[in-house]
């Protein structure tokens, strides 16, 4: 096809399509496979853009300053595969499955957030003693002897208290009883 040639409406503009396909198609491809990297399936993607931009302007393919729309198709081509190389390049590198399934599951925020309530819930049903040492022991990070000294009680006694405390949060968050042992 040259530049002579004229795309109208209708079936012609469709075999001229075709022919310019046919013609250029080839060296086009190959061009467009070097700037993809060898990408076929992205090489193939940019060589239909480049023949529907061709369609969507047969006024550039109709120009008489050239002999042949070859160098107009590779400038096309050529500026689609670099706009596509800077799209990727904006964007994060996209992951596959096999990536996913090892990936480390971090929990979800309204997850954890239910479950604080859950725990919050828990721990108001407990004795004020028990709280008391649970909110020492394990919340504060305070040592047996810490808790003992700050309560007045013996170490023995906090210790009691921390079991009894424990054993009653797992009937009462029975989800959560592996957490709690």
């Amino acid at each position: 096809m040259t530049a002579g040639s004229t795309l109208t409406n209708g079936t012609t503009a469709e075999h001229e399509l075709a022919a310019l396909q046919r013609e250029h198609g080839r060296p086009l491809f190959a061009l467009l496979l070097r700037l993809c990297d060898g990408d076929r399936q992205r090489a193939e993607d940019l060589v239909q853009e480049t023949l529907v931009r061709a369609w969507q302007h047969p006024e550039a393919l109709r120009a008489d300053d050239f002999d042949s729309v070859r160098p107009w198709l590779m400038t096309v081509g050529r500026r689609l595969a670099i706009d596509a190389r800077r799209a990727r390049q904006a964007r994060p590198a996209e992951v596959g499955d096999a990536v996913l399934e090892n990936a480390r599951v971090i929990s979800d925020h309204a997850e954890r957030a239910a479950a604080m309530l859950d725990v919050r819930r828990a721990v108001k049903t407990l004795t004020p003693e028990h709280r008391e040492v649970l909110v020492l022991v394990y919340f504060q990070g305070a040592s047996v002897a810490e808790a003992a000294a700050t309560l007045g009680i013996p170490p023995g006694t906090v210790k009691s208290r921390a079991y009894y405390a424990l054993r009653a949060l797992r009937r009462v968050l029975p989800g959560y009883a592996a957490d709690l042992r």
